[in-house]
């Protein structure tokens, strides 16, 4: 008979979202009645193989509380200054939980669709190795240089044939995940999300197919879109 693994899912939500020019944090505004963060959590509800989902918020957080969501289910603990920080702490909060695997997704990434995840969950069990959605890249990519002149100029185009654009949830066995992270940190290193760390401490990390709209709202043109799109996955995937 075999075991299912335990899966603890991490959100981390300490951030401000300074590029958003609103005083309310992004993963605090509202989108279709609900806010960005609750339908984030709402998606991750989803997935059955999730056993409980640990949100890291920062400790001078007043919004929170007030979510409604299944709180037996969705606890927090008090992230850090960087992303890399509040999932570490997350990670230190769910060690009495004993997970096999942790599922790290943004916040501000509410269009994510449950079939996504639930794939990037079997392709990883099944290899026994940590992975994350991506989408290939689709656009012309430019490499640009700075000239003695005023500006930026192209230097070079750079072939996409193996480029992709990291997305969450990115997905790894616990122990792995956090010791790559707590070495990557203590060592000084240029940690960008989780598969970084992964990819210091040479692990190899899946790439797994994932919807390109699965965007991590940024700007305020990003609330527009995601507006409209969420709109659209209430018909989509009912």
């Amino acid at each position: 008979m075999t075991t299912q693994p335990r899966i603890v899912a991490i959100v981390p939500a300490a951030g401000v979202g300074s590029r958003m020019q609103s005083s309310t944090p992004k993963q605090y505004i509202e989108l279709q009645g609900k806010t960005v963060l609750e339908h984030t959590l709402n998606k991750l509800m989803k997935v059955g193989e999730i056993s409980a989902i640990k949100v890291a918020i920062s400790a001078a957080d007043d919004y929170f509380s007030t979510l409604a969501i299944n709180k037996q289910v969705i606890s927090t603990v008090a992230g850090g200054r960087e992303r890399a920080d509040s999932v570490l702490a997350a990670l230190g909060a769910i060690e009495q939980q004993s997970p096999d695997w942790v599922l790290v997704h943004d916040a501000a990434r509410p269009l994510v669709c449950a079939h996504d995840i639930e794939n990037l969950i079997a392709q990883c069990c099944a290899a026994k190795q940590g992975g994350i959605l991506a989408a290939k890249v689709r656009d012309t990519i430019k490499r640009g240089c700075n000239s003695e002149d005023d500006g930026e100029f192209i230097d070079m185009t750079i072939p996409r044939e193996h480029l992709y654009q990291a997305l969450t949830p990115q997905f790894f066995p616990y122990e792995l995940l956090r010791q790559a992270l707590r070495d990557a940190l203590a060592a000084g290193a240029n940690i960008t999300d989780e598969a970084s760390a992964m990819e210091w401490a040479g692990h190899p990390v899946r790439l797994i197919t994932g919807r390109s709209d699965n965007f991590k709202i940024t700007t305020p043109e990003d609330l527009q879109l995601a507006n409209f799109l969420l709109a659209q996955q209430v018909t989509e995937f009912v």
